[in-house]
């Protein structure tokens, strides 16, 4: 619970009932005598109160009046992906070889005085894992350095970042990083580094538990999506998914599909892909994460400017039986979910060569589309072509996803508009800030 927000929205309100609702909401949570609990009611209104109505541009926020939940942004969507759009004009022009602007799983950049690139990237953990901190920290571990995989990289060290509210359990965090370390004992690339930290200090109670982990890499010779070529096939390996087929397993209590989410194989066919040199003959590589092959198909075709096409049936054989059956049984539309399966784009005389070594790595793979002319994509379904494109959010796979729902708001065009002003509004206010800076006049 975020006592400052609660606190301010009562404010807002000017409730007089203020301070005794959120003496019992803190009652509800922490182990403490009525006294103290009111006496962080008060102090924690009087803090809320002096940091309401703040005046000055470095403390007046940006606001555009929509919501993350609104807008979708985290379910790796249309609004999701379009906020993500927005973030990189906010960041603007940079000097990176790949940075937000590409939509990449990773930014890199050249090494000072080398030809050799340096990757970055940094993953959150799924955040209805909090109660399950090692799965949350192996899933995490094992994104970070997939991102770092599909760049053409090999990951050289992981860090993390770790925060815990201020009534969950320290051992929390020792659960997390023992699942970011196995990994790290599997594949042999070290944690080296990390924050670990309270969500939101003394002002958020509760037992919630969030974060990331981060990994670096370096190689000579990327694989970014916007290398996709007309002319190219799409080769997909297996998959079991990570967090969110362990989210789906957990929340439908079919706990059993959580092992099948325990392994390494695209860590695995990875290696075995630098390992065998065909690296500069591979266009583009990337991971089916959340959004799913639609997400993916939609920023690969925008990213590239290319029209990719899919066949159903070959990318259904790909993923774990046991895992579909669930997906399906559940009508959860496993093309719109994390999947961890490796998507390779590439010219297709090297098609053969490479299915060959990821194959001998024992993972799955097979050719499951190709790439055209054009923009967007399309699915063949039973003979059909289909237009195969991304939903506002991607396929619900817990209850309350499927509550919310799959659909775009009707007035998601009005929402954008909003969105398009706040981003605006960022932009102008980093450079007056930026100005004044250099002007001294702060």
């Amino acid at each position: 619970m975020d006592i400052e927000g609660y606190a301010k929205r009562g404010l807002r309100a000017n409730d007089p009932e203020l301070e005794d609702k959120l003496t019992a909401r803190i009652l509800e949570i922490k182990k403490t005598t009525p006294q103290h609990a009111r006496r962080l009611a008060q102090l924690s209104i009087v803090e809320a109160r002096n940091t309401l109505n703040v005046k000055g541009d470095i403390l007046e926020p940006t606001i555009s009046g929509v919501t993350m939940g609104e807008f979708g942004v985290g379910s790796r969507g249309t609004g999701d992906f379009y906020t993500h759009e927005k973030i990189a004009e906010v960041i603007g022009k940079t000097e990176a070889v790949v940075d937000s602007a590409q939509l990449d799983d990773s930014g890199v950049v050249l090494a000072n005085g080398t030809d050799r690139y340096i990757i970055v990237t940094i993953d959150g953990i799924h955040s209805r894992l909090s109660d399950f901190p090692f799965l949350a920290g192996f899933h995490v571990a094992r994104a970070s350095l997939r991102d770092v995989y599909v760049m053409g990289a090999r990951p050289v060290a992981l860090l993390s970042d770790i925060h815990v509210a201020d009534d969950g359990d320290v051992a929390k965090i020792f659960d997390h990083i023992a699942g970011i370390t196995t990994v790290s004992e599997l594949t042999g690339i070290p944690l080296i580094t990390g924050s670990t930290l309270r969500i939101g200090g003394d002002m958020v109670i509760g037992e919630r538990m969030t974060g990331g982990v981060g990994a670096v890499g370096t190689t000579s010779d990327l694989t970014a999506r916007n290398q996709a070529c007309a002319g190219d096939v799409v080769l997909m390996t297996e998959g079991a998914g990570g967090g969110t087929v362990s989210t789906t397993a957990l929340y439908y209590n079919m706990h059993h599909v959580v092992q099948k989410t325990m392994n390494v194989k695209f860590l695995k066919a990875c290696e075995a892909l630098i390992d065998s040199g065909l690296l500069p003959h591979i266009h583009a590589m990337t991971d089916v994460t959340n959004g799913g092959i639609r997400g993916d198909a939609k920023e690969i075709s925008k990213t590239a400017g290319v029209k990719l096409i899919f066949d159903e049936e070959r990318m259904r054989a790909l993923v774990d039986p046991v895992v579909l059956e669930m997906l399906e049984s559940l009508k959860i539309d496993y093309l719109g979910v994390s999947l961890d399966a490796l998507l390779i784009i590439a010219p297709h005389e090297y098609a053969r060569d490479i299915m060959r070594v990821v194959k001998e790595s024992d993972v799955a793979i097979d050719i499951v589309g190709r790439v055209e002319n054009g923009a967007g994509a399309e699915i063949k379904i039973e003979g059909e072509i289909r237009n195969f494109t991304s939903r506002f959010r991607e396929s619900a796979y817990t209850p309350v996803k499927k509550m919310v729902g799959e659909e775009e708001p009707r007035d998601f065009l009005e929402m954008k508009r909003a969105i398009d002003i706040a981003a605006e509004n960022a932009i102008r206010k980093k450079h007056r800030v930026v100005e004044m800076i250099k002007r001294g006049q702060f």
